[in-house]
């Protein structure tokens, strides 16, 4: 990964994006992609979609651009800020974090409380998201209101770590590592010849892969391949009954079964083959969970796969990732654009 990329990677995930509050992060996106991308554009709820024009096979590679957050759900008397969910937060995690309120004066900072332990008698806290409060250090409910409305978004504060090795830490990894990952696939392609390349950049992933279902009716490309992250079994206590062997820095993980078109995981595993890139399998016998949902479905059936970054500790603010499976997924993927030919179809036989 050079200078620029990591750059363009770090932007990205110190760029707040939470479901429904997207456009932050979509103007990182799109400022960057429109350097190599023979055409740029967004829709209304702002999915963007960045072209390199080609043959008139259309292949796309998607990430979502939105993060899992928090909203202000009504401001007390006191000057404390109710909190409801944006997207499938922990809970567990939530108390005694930084937060940042996204108002429309500006971000306002503030800690999700937790009573000192000293002062707490068992479970006396109720860990449910709208038991929480957000102290902004208000005076009161007036003062308050004067600063944030209810509706604002609230996201953990931004960190990103690097851990040992290629090892990387944030929060949002889910998915900007997506985003980034089908960027640079397009820079990767721009002057080769060869098929008709999209990299889009979803919204509202998190929400029900919303976003998508409008790019699958819009946009209704040849091919569609969501790049998200999965979850990697070599964490810290991951519970080894649940999911699959998946590790950190083994290579970017392909899915098999449900949206999973069969021709697709053969073309990627072959391709990966050719390159000598090493990937791993995931079992997706009744959903992905991700963007590949709502394409494989749209506009009479897009042959569609899921490909994913192993991740630990997922919808947490310590996500953490190996940057070399994100670089191993940008060749995947041009290895996998350079051999489909301009006029491809992708179907199974019958």
């Amino acid at each position: 990964m050079d200078d620029p990329q990591r750059a363009f990677l770090e932007e990205l995930l110190t760029t707040p994006s939470p479901s429904g509050f997207e456009t932050d992060g979509q103007r990182v996106w799109t400022e960057y992609v429109r350097e190599f991308a023979d055409d740029v554009r967004t829709d209304a709820y702002g999915n963007a979609v960045a072209t390199r024009e080609g043959g008139p096979t259309e292949i796309a590679v998607v990430g979502h651009a939105d993060q899992i957050g928090y909203i202000v759900r009504r401001i007390d008397d006191d000057g404390y800020l109710h909190l409801g969910s944006i997207g499938g937060v922990d809970e567990t995690v939530s108390r005694g974090q930084y937060v940042v309120v996204h108002a429309d004066s500006g971000s306002v900072s503030g800690v999700i409380g937790q009573t000192a332990i000293h002062l707490r008698e068992g479970d006396e806290e109720g860990d449910e998201i709208r038991d929480q409060k957000v102290d902004i250090g208000a005076a009161d409910g007036e003062a308050a209101r004067e600063l944030v409305s209810v509706g604002d978004p609230i996201t953990v504060e931004s960190r990103v770590r690097e851990l040992q090795g290629s090892r990387l830490a944030a929060s949002g990894l889910d998915n900007r590592v997506g985003t980034w990952i089908a960027a640079e696939v397009l820079r990767a392609v721009a002057d080769d010849e060869g098929p008709t390349v999209h990299a889009v950049s979803t919204v509202q992933e998190e929400l029900g892969v919303r976003g998508a279902r409008m790019v699958g009716f819009d946009l209704s490309p040849d091919v569609a391949i969501a790049v998200d992250v999965t979850h990697a079994s070599d964490g810290a206590d991951a519970p080894a009954d649940r999911g699959g062997d998946i590790d950190l820095g083994s290579g970017p993980v392909i899915g098999r079964g449900s949206a999973n078109h069969p021709a697709l995981v053969e073309a990627l595993r072959s391709a990966a083959s050719e390159a000598e890139i090493a990937v791993q399998l995931e079992a997706l016998g009744t959903a992905t969970g991700t963007d590949a949902d709502a394409f494989y479905t749209a506009q009479g059936g897009i042959p569609s796969l899921n490909l994913s970054i192993p991740n630990r500790y997922m919808h947490t603010p310590v996500e953490v990732v190996d940057t070399d499976d994100l670089r191993d997924s940008v060749a995947l993927l041009t290895a996998f654009l350079d051999r489909t030919a301009d006029d491809e179809e992708f179907s199974v036989g019958v």
